[in-house]
């Protein structure tokens, strides 16, 4: 099983291209995002099992397929919130399970703020979204709260991630599946992503100082 998966899918390098550039606005930042987000998560679930259905079309009745997993869709307050609408566009039935962690700018380490992780009943399979993994912290911190829940499988949709990110989530979690539309090289002595996009949260939310 390969655990990162770059989608080299050309619209999603030229979205990619747009949302690193600075200058473009909070506005069509958010609106890039979203478009990233729905093809990373098209890639993410072609693995979702599905089962037989009857049903009625205008002219006569036939057989279909229908998604036969609960699936859960985990936002990374707040940045991941903007890849939210998009995947539920495409999975309408997931359910939506919230998680507030920021990074401490002094210790690049994650601080957990807001939990909305339910302690039984677990989906079968989870994506947590993050539009950057950067350190791993902050994804580190999200599937071991996933798997104290539960869940079998859990997988990661990110636009950008860094190599020494990638490499420290892989170490604790070996078995998750990271779809990324690019891996940088490096971080630099602020923990931000080289070359990157800046700080996501910020450039869609307006929150640039």
């Amino acid at each position: 099983m390969t655990s990162v998966i770059e989608v080299g899918h050309p619209l999603i390098q030229h979205h990619l291209a747009r949302l690193r550039d600075v200058r473009t606005a909070p506005a069509e930042f958010r609106a890039l995002v979203q478009r990233v987000a729905a093809l990373l998560a098209y890639e993410a679930t072609q693995d979702l099992p599905t089962e037989p259905v009857e049903i009625d079309t205008p002219l006569t009745r036939t057989a279909g397929r229908r998604v036969s997993q609960r699936v859960g869709l985990v936002p990374i307050l707040r940045a991941g919130l903007g890849m939210v609408d998009p995947v539920l566009n495409l999975i309408p039935e997931a359910e939506v399970w919230h998680l507030g962690l920021y990074r401490d700018e002094e210790t690049a380490q994650p601080v957990r703020y807001y939990n909305k992780i339910p302690p039984t009943g677990p989906v079968d399979t989870a994506l947590v979204l993050d539009p950057m993994l950067a350190t791993g912290g902050s994804i580190s911190e999200a599937l071991e709260t996933v798997h104290a829940w539960g869940v079998p499988k859990v997988k990661v949709l990110s636009i950008l991630a860094a190599r020494p990110g990638v490499a420290a989530v892989l170490e604790r979690f070996p078995e998750t599946q990271i779809y990324v539309c690019a891996v940088d090289p490096e971080l630099n002595d602020r923990k931000f992503i080289v070359p990157g996009l800046g700080d996501a949260g910020d450039r869609a939310f307006n929150t640039l100082r």
